[in-house]
């Protein structure tokens, strides 16, 4: 068993223009203050890094870990959640997903998913260069528009839409295979790959590539009332991420899964900060222990109640207060008697 590395925490929803959330010097600074020991980099937040320099020069990307490491933290993973989301969009979501895209591909949506591969393979190398083996994203979705059989869906169709983003992300998880790094997909609503099924679904369209793997989010699953534990136990060989983000889900006569439209405040489903939801992080930290899960619990902080500098601080201590710190021995190990081969045959009366 491995003791789980943390606590560690996402920055993307913290950067900001405004100190010290705006370089990677004070916000990394802030986080140590917490006691975060890690923290993951979005790679499109030019104010904390600099992807194409990373992807190009070691000597950046030293400067990078001796900034981090000067202020008591190392870098965990980098994420690219908005440029893989835009590999694959469907023509719906063309203009809400545009604000993802550098200005220059915006409103041109061939460039833009050009865009949005070289993106993915820059992180690739930006991450071997880093020394980090697991990277967070997004699928993005063609089918997402059909997760509802009403009207009915023309036969094929799903499976020409998981045809088409297989073939578009098997050279990028080649890239990642050739620099060494994991790539892992969020398990997430609003993407093709939203629960079990649809991964399995891509991995085998991708050849079970080893570089295919999952970022686990619990708050996903339980908003989607998906078997969270279980699912651990299913993917167990493929889960090389974890965000630790608490979620609840209040149906009432009123309102389910889909939530009616409403704002956060007002959904059945909500993300909550850690210890304020309904996800059993117990249990799921024991799992990872267990496991030998070998990757950092990293805070992604999201709550429509509580202000995110709180949820930080008290997601940090939530996390470090869930950590196992794994036995070496077991724990009647003051009742061996010892034994060898002979007696054993002799105690089971083969002898």
């Amino acid at each position: 068993m491995k003791t789980i590395k943390g606590p560690a925490i996402f920055l993307a929803q913290f950067a900001g223009d405004e100190a010290p959330f705006n370089s990677l010097d004070t916000i990394a600074a802030w986080a140590a203050g917490h006691g975060y020991k890690g923290v993951q980099l979005p790679s499109w937040d030019t104010r904390l890094i600099d992807l194409k320099r990373a992807a190009e020069s070691t000597t950046y990307c030293d400067e990078i870990k001796g900034t981090l490491a000067e202020n008591g933290v190392e870098l965990t993973e980098l994420s690219t959640h908005l440029q893989g989301q835009l590999v694959a969009v469907h023509p719906v979501y063309d203009d809400v997903f545009d604000g993802f895209a550098a200005p220059e591909v915006k409103g041109d949506p061939a460039a833009r998913q050009a865009w949005a591969v070289e993106q993915l393979k820059l992180a690739a190398r930006a991450s071997r260069n880093l020394g980090v083996s697991d990277h967070g994203t997004f699928s993005g979705a063609l089918a997402w528009p059909f997760v509802y059989p009403w009207p009915q869906r023309p036969p094929g169709l799903i499976d020409a839409a998981f045809d088409e983003l297989a073939r578009r992300w098997r050279p990028i998880l080649d890239a990642f295979d050739e620099a060494g790094v994991n790539l892992c997909y969020e398990i997430h609503p609003g993407e093709d790959l939203h629960d079990g099924i649809t991964f399995e679904m891509f991995l085998e369209r991708v050849g079970n590539h080893p570089r295919c793997n999952i970022l686990y989010d619990p708050s996903h699953l339980i908003l989607q009332q998906l078997d969270y534990l279980g699912f651990m136990d299913i993917y167990r060989e493929r889960i090389k991420m974890a965000h630790i983000k608490d979620a609840e889900f209040n149906p009432s006569p009123r309102q389910g899964v889909y939530s009616g439209y409403q704002s956060w405040t007002e959904r059945a489903g909500r993300f909550r900060s850690l210890g304020d939801g309904q996800v059993d992080f117990k249990r799921i930290f024991s799992w990872l222990a267990a496991n030998d899960y070998d990757g950092w619990a990293v805070l992604e902080w999201e709550c429509c109640l509580k202000h995110p500098e709180v949820g930080a601080r008290e997601g940090a201590a939530f996390i470090r207060d869930h950590i196992i710190e794994v036995t070496e021995r077991a724990f009647d190990d003051f009742a061996d008697g010892g034994s060898d081969d002979r007696a054993n045959r002799r105690i089971l009366g083969l002898d």
